[in-house]
């Protein structure tokens, strides 16, 4: 059974730290760039960071710039989130999505699997 599954949600205080995981199953991770992606109440889906299949590049969106790392563990087939300085503005659930020899820069409708979330909460 091919799925991704996120994990390291929490409520953390402004300023604290989490990781989040996600990990597969039924399929490698090796040929695929992952995303992370997050919906705060309210609000529509948004990228925050994804790593390519092809080089191991990242991309951050400004909000997290500086504040999050993204990494991949072939080994493990798991890609971590490390989000460090946390703001009530990074409060939401986040999900990660899986794209076939993508660049990192694929639109959320190329991705061709998701997770099902992990909710993060910073409180203020």
């Amino acid at each position: 059974q091919v799925q991704l599954v996120e994990s390291g949600g929490g409520l953390v205080q402004t300023g604290g730290s989490l990781r989040l995981s996600c990990a597969a199953s039924g399929f490698t991770l090796d040929y695929y760039a992952i995303g992370w992606f997050r919906q705060a109440p309210g609000k529509e889906r948004e990228g925050v960071s994804s790593i390519s299949s092809r080089d191991g590049s990242t991309h951050y969106a400004d909000s997290v710039k500086g504040r999050f790392t993204i990494s991949r563990d072939n080994a493990e087939n798991t890609v971590y989130l490390q989000m460090n300085s946390l703001k009530p503005e990074d409060t939401g659930v986040y999900y990660c999505a899986a794209a076939l020899w993508g660049l990192g820069f694929e639109e959320q409708y190329e991705y061709d699997y998701w997770g099902q979330g992990t909710q993060v909460t910073v409180s203020s």
